[in-house]
């Protein structure tokens, strides 16, 4: 999953980088707010690649005294000032930029340019969307998208797509704005295109940030993980009860799990040692991504588990 994550970004980078250059190009040589505030959107978008790199690079960095669970959660709060950047920056300059055009409308000067920079854009925001769809498809399975997405745990993954369909829309928000501006002679609709941009920026935004909030808490696994791990605690030999099962994403590919059994009464020390390894070895086994068990015994009244 991180290996498809990286890719997404990385494609993201590269089409974003080329793109908002050309957007500026053709912002400065034609006066356009709408196509402003896209390169502006690009330049946001091209910074917040780098977030998300550099999130996955530090959430692989190995556990330690300070973080003995490492840092897996790194990935989730450098998503979560993505969401942020998005609303501050894109959403805050594409409105404000759009509004001043409206009070001061500004004659388009060659807006052929602007046709061309967004034609090319479409293409290369056309790709990368494509390529992100194709990998998130890949993670969720026969999952309808709202669904992968609010049970996701890679947040790379949705930021980028989300990205990309808000670019995409942006795209065409912008087209249809600097083409009626130059037809109709009212050129304060190329304000108002540039006011849509951050509309859709800022909802964007919103809800990068509800999604990646959550995650960043603390989610616990899906259910088909949990029910699979009931399954295997309720068929071992020895326990009597499953008291409590409680799981904690601590990133993308490590859930920790805390578990609380009742046992057989007659079950002997050395006994009990074998069943609780062999539980570990087990739940370990048929779902790697479970990286820390911990499992205590306790009667059958249910009580706050201590990691």
């Amino acid at each position: 999953m991180a290996a498809g994550s990286r890719k997404v970004i990385w494609a993201a980078l590269i089409g974003n980088s080329l793109i908002a250059m050309t957007k500026f190009f053709a912002a400065f040589f034609t006066g356009s707010s709408a196509m402003l505030s896209e390169g502006v959107h690009s330049l946001v978008d091209t910074g917040n690649q780098i977030l998300l790199l550099y999130g996955l690079r530090q959430a692989k960095k190995p556990a330690d005294e300070k973080f003995p669970f490492g840092h897996g959660k790194e990935i989730y709060f450098w998503s979560f000032i993505v969401a942020i950047l998005i609303f501050a920056v894109g959403a805050g300059i594409s409105i404000y930029e759009g509004i001043h055009h409206i009070l001061h409308p500004a004659t388009l000067s060659n807006p052929t340019i602007n046709y061309i920079v967004l034609s090319f854009a479409l293409v290369f925001e056309g790709a990368a969307l494509f390529f992100a769809v194709n990998e998130f498809n890949k993670v969720r399975g026969r999952k309808r998208i709202l669904d992968a997405v609010n049970q996701g745990k890679d947040p790379t993954l949705f930021v980028v797509l989300f990205e990309d369909s808000a670019a995409m829309l942006g795209l065409l928000v912008a087209f249809i704005g600097i083409y009626l501006s130059q037809v109709t002679g009212m050129l304060w609709l190329d304000g108002v295109a540039s006011v849509l941009i951050g509309f859709i920026l800022g909802g964007t935004a919103v809800w990068l940030a509800v999604e990646t909030k959550g995650l960043l808490i603390g989610e616990r696994a899906d259910k088909e993980t949990v029910e699979g791990i009931r399954s295997i605690l309720k068929n071992q030999k020895g326990v009597n009860k499953v008291n409590e099962i409680l799981t904690l994403h601590m990133g993308p590919e490590f859930i920790l799990a805390n578990i609380s059994l009742e046992f057989s009464d007659n079950l002997e020390t050395g006994n009990l040692e074998t069943i609780i390894s062999q539980l570990d070895r087990s739940i370990k086994s048929h779902y790697p991504i479970v990286k820390r068990v911990f499992i205590e015994a306790e009667d059958h009244t249910p009580k706050t588990l201590i990691a």
